[in-house]
């Protein structure tokens, strides 16, 4: 490790102009993409601001530890699907389901009652084709200036990081998994 010196100023970026609603996206193939979406709504729910989580892959009756959580603090989630694609037993009625999902999501972020609505795991039903692209890019570009949108999910679609106004890759160094260690509850799940 080399030692760096400490930052004595800060750095100012470019000046600001009005504040707006943001795009937001993690993305990549390391661990931390939803969770980090959960604090962005952690945060804002502890502000006050209405927040709403829509869960393309997961079922309504999931009860991960974030469910949990949220329900004590109010803060709503939505499983809006069957499960990832190994698990399910029709695909047909997957693809139905995140299409019915999308446009819950897309009422709830052209409706601009919510300050942040946190689209997680889309990225998946955008590349299987069961969302349309063009019809998410649209909703995007066209909802109330206030409105922030965060989306999650490997292989995001170069034409959504390129309308996103911030975007994080999230990087693989190595996982527990890979050595053969299951998933931890508490920590995966």
């Amino acid at each position: 490790m080399q030692i760096e010196p400490v930052p004595t100023e800060r750095r100012k970026p470019v000046d600001v102009a009005e504040r707006r609603g943001l795009v937001i996206i993690h993305t990549g193939d390391g661990k931390g993409k939803s969770t980090a979406a959960f604090g962005l709504a952690i945060r804002a729910h502890g502000r006050g601001k209405a927040v709403k989580i829509f869960q393309f892959m997961k079922v309504p009756s999931a009860r991960f530890g974030e469910h949990r959580l949220f329900e004590q603090i109010g803060l709503p989630i939505e499983g809006l699907g069957d499960g990832f694609s190994w698990k399910s037993r029709d695909l047909e009625h997957s693809a139905q389901l995140a299409l019915e999902g999308w446009q819950k999501s897309k009422t709830a972020i052209l409706g601009g009652e919510l300050f942040l609505v946190v689209l997680d795991e889309l990225t998946y039903p955008l590349r299987y084709g069961w969302v349309p692209l063009q019809d998410v890019m649209d909703a995007l570009n066209t909802r109330p200036s206030h409105v922030h949108v965060c989306i999650t999910g490997r292989r995001c679609p170069q034409e959504l990081i390129n309308q996103a106004d911030t975007v994080t890759e999230m990087v693989k160094i190595k996982h527990a998994y890979e050595q053969g260690i299951p998933a931890q509850r508490g920590i995966e799940d």
